[in-house]
């Protein structure tokens, strides 16, 4: 409880305290850096990258690490291998992928050379538009594995009982799909879903590594604000916008619940 108090609660109140005090005398300052972070126009950026980042990435790799589950499930006595190629973008460093993807996606890299562009004149696919799809790309390659393995537990307490009923009374595949492991996955998709949002925050690495402080603006996330307004020590606008987000994410989170309790 102690630990608890000074190390989680105590810098939690001080990022409040921060939120509403001057930058120039530190007084008090009411909403006014409030106003501010929400009129900076790198905030709107990085906020807008990162929730359609979520947006696309979150449903994508839910769906596919369910799929690569049941393809794991139905072939139990031959997953062995295909298992371990999921999870082995796991054990790969983030300076491992990084030098990966510098090498493949570099305008003199191996992409560009499969598409021809030997002339020295090379697409450099992490200063354009393509950066967001090569970054959505390898936040699912990096985490799929994961969420297989979430999805494979759930699997494994829908009871075999279910599937040979269903069998006898004809149903085809996705009938038992839809009917007996859609919802029996309800509560391993809440987890899925909330471990790959937290997941979803770490893609910073490789963004951050591979196009530095201030990449293209379809990956400038908010994770390259606050580093940079860390750097320049704006600790006011920094506590703003963490207040901001933290309001917005449990505002979302007592949304989902008030509109699942009503659904149940």
């Amino acid at each position: 409880m102690a630990g608890t108090v000074v190390f989680t609660l105590i810098p939690f109140g001080a990022v409040i305290a921060e939120a509403f005090t001057g930058m120039a005398d530190g007084t008090f300052a009411g909403l006014e850096n409030f106003i501010l972070v929400v009129h900076n126009a790198a905030f709107r950026l990085a906020a807008k990258n990162t929730l359609r980042f979520m947006a696309v990435c979150i449903p994508l790799l839910m769906a596919v690490s369910l799929w690569t589950a049941v393809l794991v499930k139905a072939a139990a006595d031959r997953s062995g291998v295909f298992k371990t190629t999921m999870l082995l973008p796991m054990a790969v460093p983030v300076a491992s992928v990084v030098c990966l993807w510098k090498v493949v996606f570099h305008p003199q890299g191996l992409l560009n050379q499969l598409l021809g562009n030997t002339d020295g004149a090379g697409i450099d696919f992490m200063r354009q538009k393509s950066a967001f799809l090569v970054l959505v790309f390898t936040y699912i390659w990096k985490n799929n594995g994961y969420d297989m393995v979430l999805w494979l537990a759930g699997l494994d307490g829908i009871s075999g009982e279910l599937y040979e009923a269903a069998q006898v009374d004809g149903a085809g595949a996705w009938q038992k799909f839809r009917y007996i492991t859609a919802p029996g996955l309800r509560g391993t998709a809440s987890l899925v879903a909330l471990l790959s949002v937290i997941n979803s925050f770490k893609v910073f690495r490789e963004a951050y590594l591979i196009a530095g402080d201030y990449p293209h603006d379809s990956i400038y996330m908010l994770q390259h604000l606050f580093n940079n307004w860390f750097v320049s020590l704006d600790i006011q606008k920094m506590s703003a916008a963490s207040v901001l987000l933290e309001t917005a994410v449990l505002f979302g989170v007592l949304l989902w619940r008030w509109r699942r309790a009503g659904h149940d």
